[in-house]
């Protein structure tokens, strides 16, 4: 090849303008997406990481095992609560109209739910954290009865009964007589009343019978208590 034949190929390159995919090649690329995940995602593991550092300037004898207890406390008072309006809507349905009935669960759900919002507060003034847990749903939708409602919250009674009695235990073992002192005040006597009360209408029931025994009970009995 010739001198003047290589000049002139090496003119023609200078010459020659980039293509598209050239110049995409050299311009600045976004960043990926796996970069970009990876960012946030230490971002998230800072901010957890700050979360469980940052302790409530309140907090004072607050023992852990007690901040738990509260938070399992407030799940079985939201569940009783979820039980008693299961019952107030069955007596509700125009099927079963028992309206005295209706009213009396009711309002003892609105009571179990004020219960759990109590504990809210309480956790909140201890320097704790309120970690609300799934509630569990009723074991049925069909009450039956009265009898076989009123039965079924006198066992329902009872076991939030004992896991407030455990949590008084436990508030003891570890010689916090503020948590103490808030569950005798706002919760034990209340729940021996509630079972006392809910053991009389048992054991009326049983004396009425069914049918229209127990539609002049919600009558007349019942609703008295609204």
């Amino acid at each position: 090849m010739s001198k003047s034949t290589l000049y002139c190929c090496s003119r023609l390159m200078k010459t020659v303008t980039p293509s598209d995919e050239t110049r995409q090649t050299c311009l600045p690329q976004p960043p990926s997406s796996l970069l970009i995940v990876r960012f946030f995602s230490s971002l998230l593991k800072k901010h957890q990481r700050t979360s469980k550092m940052a302790v409530s300037q309140c907090r004072q004898n607050y023992h852990e095992e007690s901040e738990a207890g509260v938070n399992r406390q407030i799940n079985m008072e939201l569940y009783a609560s979820y039980v008693y309006m299961s019952m107030a809507y069955y007596f509700d349905r125009d099927d079963v109209a028992l309206p005295g009935a209706h009213k009396y669960f009711k309002k003892a759900s609105e009571e179990e739910r004020e219960h759990a919002e109590r504990l809210m507060k309480f956790q909140n003034q201890r320097g704790g954290r309120v970690k609300l847990q799934d509630i569990k749903r009723p074991e049925r939708d069909e009450w039956s009865s009265l009898l076989s409602a009123f039965t079924i919250a006198l066992e329902l009674e009872k076991k939030v009964n004992e896991s407030l009695l455990n949590l008084h235990s436990l508030a003891d073992s570890h010689k916090d007589a503020q948590m103490c002192d808030f569950i005798e005040t706002h919760y034990l006597t209340e729940q021996v009343e509630a079972i006392k009360e809910i053991g009389d209408h048992i054991t009326n029931l049983k004396r009425v019978g069914t049918g229209l025994g127990e539609y002049i009970y919600d009558k007349e009995s019942l609703k008295e208590d609204d």
